[in-house]
């Protein structure tokens, strides 16, 4: 989706935030209007924006920079809005257009990348999708990730999940996932994660502290679960590293579907929330070499996809699999909040 005025941008950003109950964090982005009555280098540049749209997610860059003034400790006057205890939208205004006249270069560097949301919510649905394929294809997986980023999600085998009263994964595990869940469980399984891998063509490195504090800059303030997991991530990446290659995601999937397959291991092509972030040549370019490949799927050597993405068209994020030999079109399993808050069960 195109906007082509930097105020409707925002305005649509913040009302997205409100109705994925992240109220305070909307009130900062709606605030980003009041940065635009400032004479400052970050004004200008949010005013000449060109080519808004999902995509750019500019508004969500600046949030991640006033986050992380707070985070870092560098200034703390949007803890009380962060808290919920400054409502008032006016004041809400005043105090980020103060931050922006204080601190217009560090906040204007934060423009220069597209967020980095890294939320390990979001591999419930994946994991309830292996448990769905499972039964179709077998107890095996070959998993490979594009947009990892940190690779949070390229982790999953090493976290516990709770999925309605289907439990998975390692007990001992110092993540621990459990969304509320809505409507029938999913199916009750084998699931082992052969290998996992993924890729990004700007990997976090979660072992350095300064990196896993930008990474925490953009997770909405609201959710403070969310930052235990991140955290829960940063301890497990210490002491094994994910595999996260630095990549673009269509060359990554061209070579995967190349490298000969294990018998009786399905190959996994996963993602979460980061279709919308690739050019339309790229998402083309995989959605074709995903369909040649699933032509020359064999029982021996299967292969699937899945997707929990945003409906352009009603905003629900949805996840979907296909899996080849089989359908091949997509089926709707769940949909789920953005955060991994709550998946509701459909498959």
């Amino acid at each position: 989706m195109d906007i082509a005025d930097v105020r409707e941008a925002i305005a649509w950003q913040a009302e997205h935030a409100e109705q994925a109950g992240a109220p305070n964090t909307a009130r900062v982005i709606r605030a980003e209007l009041a940065i635009l009555g400032t004479d400052t280098g970050l004004a200008r540049r949010m005013d000449n924006w060109a080519g808004l749209s999902l995509a750019d997610a500019m508004p969500l860059r600046v949030a991640g920079g006033l986050h992380w003034l707070f985070l870092s400790g560098a200034d703390r006057q949007l803890e009380p809005v962060y808290a919920g205890l400054t409502t008032d939208q006016g004041v809400v205004d005043a105090i980020v257009a103060g931050l922006a006249r204080q601190y217009d270069a560090p906040l204007m560097a934060w423009l220069d990348h597209p967020p980095q949301t890294n939320e390990a919510g979001r591999s419930a649905g994946i994991v309830a999708a292996l448990l769905w394929l499972s039964g179709r294809l077998g107890p095996k997986f070959e998993m490979n990730e594009i947009g990892a980023s940190a690779g949070v999600n390229t982790m999953i085998e090493r976290y516990r999940y709770r999925l309605g009263r289907v439990a998975v994964g390692p007990a001992n595990s110092p993540m621990r996932i459990a969304p509320e869940w809505r409507g029938p469980p999913p199916p009750e399984g084998e699931v082992e994660i052969v290998s996992i891998r993924g890729c990004d063509t700007a990997p976090v490195d979660l072992s350095d502290p300064a990196e896993a504090l930008r990474l925490k800059a953009y997770v909405w303030p609201d959710a403070l679960d969310r930052m235990g997991r991140i955290d829960a991530a940063a301890q497990l990446a210490s002491e094994k590293p994910p595999l996260v290659e630095r990549k673009d995601a269509g060359a990554f999937v061209r070579e995967l579907l190349e490298i000969p397959q294990q018998a009786g291991v399905t190959r996994v092509l996963y993602h979460s929330v980061m279709w919308q972030y690739l050019p339309e040549t790229t998402r083309r370019s995989i959605a074709a070499a995903m369909s040649r490949a699933g032509e020359r799927a064999t029982a021996a050597a299967p292969l699937a996809w899945v997707r929990l993405e945003t409906n352009r068209a009603t905003f629900r994020h949805e996840l979907t699999v296909r899996y080849w030999p089989g359908p091949g079109e997509p089926a709707l399993l769940a949909q789920a909040h953005p955060h991994g808050a709550w998946v509701e069960w459909l498959g």
